[in-house]
């Protein structure tokens, strides 16, 4: 056989409504696939919440990447501090760290003094519209988590993005560091939106 035939699940719409479906197709991949290890993206903590809870009765690890200490407040970090406490009592990874498809490069070309967009930001939009918002999200948090070592980059993994909040973008990834973007390889899409 020179194939495989696969489920890919389309969402009607975007957002946070999608999240426990995503994390349902995300275990279910993971299992078919024997990936260890579902890298989700989350901001308040919800999405981590509903991700380990759906997990709860597997082996898979999960490690959670949050938005950047000062993303929307400066000093102020958006991840509730009760669910990161209790997540990572039961093991859970958080990881927090500069974005890597935006950081240094977004205050560049947000600069009045500077101006102008960045090769990093081109492939940040490319992955946002050709595929979708939550492929840019799940690759960018596979490339912070690959950087902070709390995963490999020798095994696949299952990474999880969203729109605008939740979760609504499922695929398979083989990581690699930042500094070594093009290694990455998205394997597979799992779950995405098909109206944006």
């Amino acid at each position: 056989m020179t194939f495989t035939q696969k489920k890919i699940y389309y969402f009607e719409k975007p957002g946070e409504s999608n999240t426990p479906d995503a994390a349902r197709f995300a275990i279910e991949r993971a299992k078919e696939l024997r990936i260890r290890t579902i890298v989700v993206a989350s901001t308040s903590g919800k999405t981590a919440q509903v991700f380990f809870d759906a997990m709860s009765k597997s082996e898979i690890k999960l490690v959670v990447v949050t938005h950047v200490i000062g993303f929307t407040k400066p000093g102020e970090w958006e991840f509730s501090a009760e669910i990161a406490d209790r997540l990572q009592k039961q093991g859970v990874r958080i990881v927090t760290g500069t974005h890597a498809l935006s950081g240094l490069e977004r205050a560049l070309s947000r600069s009045p003094k500077v101006g102008g967009g960045s090769r990093t930001e081109a492939i940040a939009e490319a992955l946002r519209r050709v595929v979708a918002v939550g492929l840019k999200v799940a690759v960018e948090c596979v490339l912070m988590a690959a950087d902070q070592g709390a995963i490999g980059i020798h095994e696949e993994v299952i990474a999880v993005g969203g729109t605008a909040s939740g979760a609504d973008t499922v695929c398979v990834i083989r990581p690699a560091h930042t500094g070594s973007f093009f290694d990455l390889q998205v394997r597979e899409i799992v779950a995405m939106p098909r109206v944006r």
